[in-house]
């Protein structure tokens, strides 16, 4: 579903309020919104796959502990049922309770292939590389193996899909925090995030998606900031379409 116009920037605290206030207002579970944000990823994937002549190629989602990760997983189940390779790339184990565990358990009953990412080797030439590390409660500097894993990514030159903010770099100023993903394409959910309008960011969002979620437009309209005329940036739209789709 394509995003309303005028779009809406929503900085970190917007985006957790509005998170918030989706579960605890009008009652939308998180796993809903979690389905949601996979399906609009999924969108972008499979175009991904199509413009690059990948086909039913091989994409390496590599997911961290949180929510982010969890979309990843959510999106790997899409991914399978479309009849892509997907592979996901531990990085950190989400917690069995939480929608991110969940998704994670599915993926494991449906069998859909994992590694951890001391075998990531193994896998960069991947028709299309899903950066589900972190997303934009990050407002510290990269460290360890996650910064490891993001310099592996971006060494790759393939191209990257990175959900809701390239992990590692900070949404609301657009610095990298050490450390940060260079996407192709960013799919980032319900609106804008201030970053993307930072110079320091502009090598490192590519292609800017907004994903609907399913939040209700009050939520969005009460805690965003509306933008007046064109998003701020020539390479910006909204996603349309649904997972296997053609458009």
């Amino acid at each position: 579903m394509a995003h309303r116009s005028p779009g809406f920037v929503l900085d970190r605290d917007s985006v957790r309020a509005v998170d918030r206030a989706a579960v605890e207002e009008y009652g939308i579970p998180g796993i809903v919104l979690m389905e949601n944000a996979s399906r609009a990823l999924a969108v972008e994937a499979l175009r991904m796959l199509r413009e690059s002549n990948a086909g039913e190629g091989l994409v390496l989602i590599v997911c961290g502990s949180g929510n982010n990760g969890g979309d990843g997983w959510a999106l790997a189940r899409h991914l399978h049922n479309a009849g892509a390779r997907a592979v996901v790339a531990v990085l950190g184990e989400p917690r069995p309770e939480t929608d991110a565990g969940l998704n994670c358990a599915i993926c494991r009953k449906m069998g859909v292939a994992e590694i951890g990412v001391d075998r990531l080797d193994e896998h960069a030439a991947a028709d299309l590389i899903v950066d589900a590390i972190f997303g934009t409660g990050l407002d510290r500097p990269v460290q360890g193996r996650a910064a490891e894993v993001i310099e592996w990514i971006n060494h790759t030159g393939r191209p990257v899909l990175a959900v809701d903010v390239p992990s590692g770099l900070d949404c609301d100023t657009g610095r990298p925090l050490g450390v940060a993903v260079k996407a192709t394409k960013t799919v980032s959910f319900v609106g804008y995030k201030p970053a993307f309008n930072e110079l320091d960011a502009q090598p490192l969002i590519g292609e800017v998606v907004i994903g609907e979620i399913g939040v209700p437009r009050e939520l969005i309209e009460r805690l965003g900031r509306a933008m007046s005329g064109d998003p701020p940036h020539p390479h910006r739209r909204s996603a349309s379409g649904s997972a296997g789709s053609s458009g």
